[in-house]
């Protein structure tokens, strides 16, 4: 009767234990991406200035980085200088403005700079949700193929860059040559 009493509690805690252990080997940073090592999924969307212009996953071939932006994202402001920076070296970025409004992120753009060679806008989300996106800031590294090769969830900084991003980078730009 005592084994049952003692054993089935500290039986459950070591069961717990072993679920909350594996759970901190995982990163949350690292999501899933069912699109990784595929094509871009077809879509036609406008250009964020100029609405009548649409976009096509024809477009974007790489080396490229597709970064999912909005103005209601606090973190993307925060990436925004190292986006920035990364277009003045010469890195093509394409901006996906994810369901934004048109105006705030035109104005965005103008009190920021713009890092984008292309800014595609979705408001709906459809490509967002094609891709996979679980919210902002996400950056999407495509190859010369048009192919996914990398997703990078969260801010892009100059810490993330150097660490790993960068390698990834180099990566494409030497399969293009």
């Amino acid at each position: 009767m005592k084994w049952i009493r003692f054993g089935v509690p500290l039986l459950l805690f070591v069961v717990m234990a072993g679920f909350l252990a594996k759970g901190l080997e995982n990163d949350p940073r690292h999501l899933p991406s069912a699109r990784l090592d595929q094509t871009m999924p077809e879509f036609s969307l406008p250009t964020l200035n100029d609405g009548a212009v649409l976009v096509t996953q024809k477009e974007l071939k790489g080396p490229l980085l597709l970064n999912v932006w909005a103005t209601w994202c606090p973190s993307c402001r925060v990436e925004h200088p190292m986006l920035n920076t990364l277009a003045k070296q010469g890195v093509r970025i394409v901006g996906l403005n994810y369901k934004d409004e048109r105006v705030a992120a035109q104005a965005y753009l103008q009190k920021y700079h713009n890092p984008y060679s292309i800014v595609i806008f979705d408001q709906e989300g459809d490509l967002g949700l094609d891709l996979g996106v679980y919210g902002a800031p996400e950056t999407y590294f495509i190859d010369s193929k048009g192919v996914i090769r990398h997703r990078h969830v969260g801010v892009v900084s100059d810490i993330e860059w150097e660490r790993s991003l960068s390698a990834i980078w180099r990566s494409l730009e030497e399969e293009k040559i």
